[in-house]
């Protein structure tokens, strides 16, 4: 019996909101409406008094735990002193203390310029506009008007506005829009998929980094960056590869004249094992972009670092020449001090040394799966487990990488969440990419919530 407070805010619910990466038509019966009444570290409580663990850190963006008091107690101070203010020609103390942290923390490249300038925008879809505007206009202002070509990966995702989706390589996603987007290049993936060992893993990303330098030969003079998401194509299907593919890049980045943009929205503060991903391949990115785990998942806020050398071609006495984007939120107060706060858990709580314990457990505990008859495969990066299916037969969504798409997808996630956590496959890919907090505890609900929804694939088979 469902109490009747939850089922009214169902009703309001559906009455009035529009919801994100969703067919509402499955609302209310296929997809139900699960209210939440407040958050507890791993935990969503619900209005009719469930709880549910959080397995996704509510789309990768949660660090720390819901209501962290810390951060919370950071937002509120703030709050009672500034709460937002414009950033031209404005300034505040927790958007320069934020800056000049995020760049002491910034991954590094010997005998490379580190990355020296910090902009901000308003979530990851609008850094990554940023990012893409920016290396299009620093060609532009050096005179250099052909290089007006992107490269990104096969199984790609950047965000959902014009520009990060020309970037994608999700069909479901930018088919429609195809008329409306930018030409892009998209070189193959150096997914490791079904690799045998760490040396196979390798092979792979050697061979993609070959394909990506003929693509770069192919077009002499036209391309302007090349942005990925370093290790781990995140809403891509959780796919990931070896680092040796970064290191290439950015050796070939550097022969044929284009930047690499990091887009660090999903895979930064921990999520695969160092602080950012591109530390494990020893690469630094021209620009960096990170959002999401920013602000330990309380505010809305992208931040994206740059080269000193990119920020000079900005600098001339021609209004043109400058870069005029801006978010009327950019470096706004309240998310600058989450982030601040969020920062200092992770130094003060030596939160990466308890990752590499929690990770450890998380990979034996989804061991258990590898001989599953509905599984391919298991995969680890860090504080992300994915669990892959076989495919689904008929399901003709691009379920490889849309959310609890097709009959299977629907029906795992209710599984999931019946069984006490919320897990949101991604077409075939059920995977883990839960909240810092968690303990042995809430890793066993992410257990048996899995193995609830692999019994579930298996009556759909």
């Amino acid at each position: 019996m469902i109490p009747a407070a939850a089922e009214d805010w169902r009703a309001r619910d559906l009455a009035v909101l529009w919801h994100p990466c969703t067919q509402m038509r499955e609302h209310p019966h296929a997809l139900p409406l699960f209210p939440v009444e407040r958050g507890e570290g791993a935990w969503l409580v619900g209005m009719d008094g469930r709880r549910v663990l959080d397995g996704i850190s509510s789309w990768w963006t949660n660090l720390h735990g819901h209501a962290e008091p810390r951060i919370a107690a950071a937002i509120a101070r703030q709050a009672r002193t500034l709460e937002q203010v414009i950033l031209a020609g404005f300034s505040h103390a927790p958007a320069v203390e934020l800056a000049e942290r995020l760049l002491a923390l910034a991954p590094r490249q010997p005998g490379r310029d580190p990355l020296a300038k910090v902009f901000y925008a308003d979530n990851g879809s609008a850094g990554v506009e940023v990012a893409l505007k920016m290396a299009f206009h620093w060609f532009h202002n050096r005179g250099i008007a052909g290089r007006t070509k992107f490269i990104a990966l096969t199984g790609s995702y950047h965000g959902e506005t014009l520009g990060a989706l020309a970037v994608g390589d999700l069909p479901l996603y930018r088919r429609v829009y195809a008329p409306l987007l930018a030409e892009a290049l998209f070189a193959p993936s150096p997914d490791a998929f079904g690799s045998v060992d760490a040396a196979d893993a390798e092979r792979k990303a050697e061979a993609a980094a070959d394909a990506l330098q003929a693509l770069l030969e192919a077009h002499p003079g036209e391309v302007c960056a090349l942005i990925v998401e370093p290790l781990l194509q995140c809403a891509g299907g959780m796919r990931m590869h070896h680092p040796a593919y970064l290191r290439r890049a950015r050796a070939l980045c550097d022969a044929h004249g284009v930047l690499l943009i990091a887009d660090e929205i999903a895979t930064g503060f921990g999520r695969t094992g160092t602080l950012f991903a591109c530390e494990q391949a020893g690469i630094q990115p021209d620009l960096l972009c990170l959002s999401k785990g920013l602000t330990g998942g309380f505010l809305p806020l992208c931040a994206v670092l740059a080269t000193q050398a990119i920020y000079d071609g900005f600098l001339d006495d021609s209004r043109e020449r400058a870069f005029l984007h801006s978010h009327s939120y950019s470096g706004n107060p309240l998310a600058c001090a989450a982030a601040l706060a969020s920062l200092d858990i992770l130094a003060q709580d030596a939160v990466l040394a308890r990752n590499r314990a929690t990770a450890a457990r998380m990979g034996a505990l989804a061991a258990q799966f590898r001989s599953h008859p509905q599984v391919a495969e298991v995969r680890q990066t860090g504080m992300v487990v994915a669990i892959e299916l076989h495919p689904e037969t008929g399901n003709t969504e691009d379920g490889h990488a849309v959310e609890i798409a097709g009959r299977r997808g629907l029906r795992m996630y209710r599984a999931a969440l019946d069984a006490g956590a919320l897990l949101r496959p991604l077409g075939d890919v059920l995977y883990w990419m839960p909240p810092y907090c968690v303990g042995e505890a809430e890793l066993q609900v992410l257990a048996r919530a899995t193995a609830a929804a692999l019994e579930e694939a298996a009556r759909c088979a």
